[in-house]
């Protein structure tokens, strides 16, 4: 339980980043970039296996990593469109409610547990993320942006997460998540240079220095973020409908938090009516994680 504690704290520490990023101005595309290859470095530095770059094609999780690192920066494409076609709210609850597609992921293919209080658990987690989300009084959906980009990040990043639980399971050996961490920030690397390459051809790049140290800053707590979510998802008796669920919910929580204490946002009865639910499905799924 403690791995996962320390992924919510650090992936919820990466919120005030991001909101430094707009207060800074900083690119966030540019130094998301930088920040795959800060994590993809700091990965292969801290691996405890010796593996050559020759000899990484060959492992048996490299086409798992190549795909999850083609999905990172994909789904964060899509979750950049989807907050300037239907707005920031739709996408902040598309991509955290995708939480479901990992939670029954391992209830069908794992065969994890579902009892009636777990069951329950989860349904007042997902009604917490919608509620401590929005930030709105409602949703404003932009009828004319249709529903393309919030199902594609819905089901995008549900994928991101079913695909680290299965790759860690199945072909990661004991050791080996910081070089499979480092590989899938690698390939995240690479394809967002052709990002960026495409934007340089189009007209839209330009190159700023707060830009690289900005992806510094967010490389280093955004790969621990993922080396720990495995670390837990790894842990003997931890099913992953549970951790992606509490990890998921402690996040909201402790954003929304950050949010409050440090960027003086103002939040609705509506988000502290979520921030109430949520505590109560941390409790309750807990209660059934043996």
């Amino acid at each position: 339980m403690i791995y996962l504690f320390i992924s919510i704290c650090i992936s919820s520490f990466l919120f005030v980043i991001f909101k430094l990023f707009d207060v800074l101005k900083i690119n966030t595309l540019q130094a998301i970039v930088i920040n795959y290859l800060i994590a993809a470095i700091l990965g292969f530095s801290l691996s405890d296996i010796s593996v050559s770059f020759q000899e990484i094609p060959s492992q048996l999780w490299f086409p798992g990593a190549l795909l999850l690192g083609i999905l990172f920066i994909v789904v964060f494409n899509i979750m950049a469109l989807t907050s300037q076609k239907n707005g920031l709210s739709v996408a902040s609850v598309s991509s955290k409610m995708s939480v479901v597609i990992a939670i029954v992921f391992g209830v069908l293919y794992y065969n994890e547990s579902l009892s009636n209080i777990k069951i329950i658990g989860i349904l007042l987690a997902l009604i917490a993320v919608y509620l401590t989300s929005t930030k709105e009084k409602t949703i404003k959906v932009n009828k004319n942006a249709g529903f393309l980009f919030p199902i594609l990040l819905f089901v995008g990043s549900g994928a991101i997460d079913t695909s680290l639980k299965y790759m860690e399971t199945t072909y990661v050996q004991e050791g080996g998540v910081p070089l499979f961490s480092a590989t899938i920030f690698g390939c995240a690397f690479v394809l967002g240079v052709f990002f960026l390459l495409y934007q340089k051809l189009t007209g839209f790049f330009t190159f700023e220095l707060k830009n690289i140290l900005g992806g510094i800053l967010l490389g280093v707590p955004n790969y621990f973020s993922i080396v720990y979510l495995l670390k837990a998802l790894s842990t003997e008796g931890m099913e992953s409908s549970t951790a992606f669920t509490l990890n998921n919910v402690g996040i909201v929580i402790l954003s929304t938090l950050f949010g409050l204490l440090i960027f003086k946002e103002r939040l609705t009865t509506k988000n502290w009516l979520g921030i109430a639910i949520a505590i109560m499905s941390i409790l309750m799924v807990m209660s059934t994680n043996g």
